[in-house]
């Protein structure tokens, strides 16, 4: 059996992003391993002279509001190191960045996130990393995980 030492959690802060954390943070509990929390923010497209202070000055809100929720994001059990990670660009490529770079045991994701035609066009996030990620991926369904359990630590095994 491979030892986990590092969990990559990636999150959109939506309500299964916020289930996958908490059975990311129980598993690097029980574990003994640190937690990386990765943020990936679409890029700013290109700017236009008129205005473009007032557009700057937008995208360094929404990247401050981003971090702040990202910091946020800290394990209940204070004995599991946290590590937060803000990054750019196509969620998926970023992922699988982050894989490369933090050399993680483990992706614990959320299930939930695209819907409708945009899922249907670009797969869902999930999808994909389960496909190219270059280690396991445990993906978290909010449909079938009491969020109370997963809170208080009991994990349901499948």
């Amino acid at each position: 059996m491979v030892a986990v030492r590092t969990i990559l959690h990636p999150t959109d802060f939506s309500a299964s992003a916020d289930e996958a954390f908490c059975v990311a943070t129980a598993l690097a509990a029980s574990l003994k391993a640190r937690v990386v929390v990765l943020h990936v923010s679409p890029r700013q497209g290109p700017m236009v002279a008129y205005g473009a202070a007032r557009i700057q000055f937008r995208a360094e809100d929404e990247r401050n509001r981003r971090e702040a929720a990202l910091r946020a994001l800290q394990a209940p059990d204070p004995s599991v190191p946290v590590d937060h990670r803000l990054v750019e660009g196509e969620t998926v490529t970023e992922i699988l960045h982050a894989a490369e770079e933090f050399h993680p045991e483990l992706i614990v994701m959320g299930t939930r996130g695209r819907t409708g035609l945009e899922r249907l066009a670009l797969g869902s996030v999930a999808d994909r990393v389960l496909r190219q990620a270059p280690c396991p991926v445990l993906t978290v369904n909010t449909a079938t995980t009491p969020h109370a359990a997963v809170r208080a630590g009991r994990v349901r095994s499948a």
